[in-house]
């Protein structure tokens, strides 16, 4: 039959032309997928469901090349993105298994979280007595600056830049040990 006719037979839906690409078509779509995809099943799900989409598409296809070339290209480029889809669920199933699989090493975080504690206090170490006070009041009793400025007699004013002052030295002396965004979260 003239490809043209089955083109726009296609393109208008005429049932009977699509059935006879189908029919035609069918076989040889599935071996040819059959290079790329190992499994029987898959690729007459995937060939099955390329002619649905086909069916579907078929007033909007722009066929330049040949009918056939259309449809092998096509289905080519369909398995291609099947294995792509397998390969990244395969690595998020390798990734999770393996996450899942480790145990948490709980020796290994308190480590961690020793070495911080030790850091955040040499840093405190190096603020003056005043501005350790000052920082500590607010940061560790949660006291309001008005009440730190009350409490100790001074202005509101010195309580802030007192802890500002803080924050900019701990920040410049934790930055090797924690990312920046754990800094400011914890400082602020």
């Amino acid at each position: 039959m003239n490809e043209r006719i089955l083109i726009e037979g296609l393109r208008s839906r005429n049932k009977d032309i699509f059935d006879y690409i189908f029919n035609y078509y069918y076989s040889g779509l599935c071996t040819f997928s059959m290079r790329y995809i190992s499994s029987k099943e898959a690729v007459k799900d995937l060939v099955q469901d390329f002619f649905v989409q086909l069916w579907v598409e078929a007033p909007c296809l722009q066929i330049k090349t040949s009918l056939k070339s259309y449809l092998f290209t096509s289905l080519r480029n369909r398995c291609l993105d099947e294995i792509k889809h397998h390969k990244v669920i395969e690595k998020y199933q390798k990734t999770f298994l393996i996450s899942a699989t480790e145990p948490t090493n709980q020796t290994e975080m308190m480590i961690t979280e020793t070495e911080l504690r030790l850091a955040i206090q040499n840093c405190m170490n190096k603020l003056s007595p005043r501005c350790k006070e000052i920082f500590e009041l607010s940061r560790i009793k949660g006291k309001s600056n008005q009440e730190i400025a009350d409490k100790l007699k001074l202005s509101k004013r010195t309580v802030e830049l007192q802890i500002s002052r803080a924050i900019k030295i701990l920040r410049i002396e934790l930055a090797d040990f924690l990312p920046s965004m754990i800094i400011a979260w914890l400082l602020s």
